[in-house]
């Protein structure tokens, strides 16, 4: 599913009619409420689907598998999911 799957589906569910630009626009600023709070090193919670938080992941050393020269992996930030409980149950039902 991409966003516009997404999008075709919240039209389709929802009792009012909803313009798929209002559901554009809603779907845009919760996306970006999203990446600032995590930005920011805060956590995004939805109760039931999983939760968003940010690792810091540490420099490392690797190797590059076509020439097997070693190279230096920068630290980074990483975005982490944890499905909630009824997120897992639904996936393993």
């Amino acid at each position: 599913m991409n966003k516009n799957d997404l999008i075709d589906f919240i039209s389709t569910k929802t009792s009012a009619d909803v313009s798929k630009t209002l559901i554009t626009e809603i779907l845009d600023l919760a996306f970006q409420g999203i990446g600032e709070e995590l930005k920011n090193g805060g956590e995004v919670r939805f109760v039931g689907f999983g939760s968003f938080k940010v690792s810091r992941r540490a420099a490392s050393t690797g190797r590059n598998p076509r020439t097997g020269e070693t190279i230096q992996i920068e630290a980074s930030n990483r975005v982490k999911f944890t499905p909630g409980k009824e997120l897992k149950e639904a996936v393993n039902a």
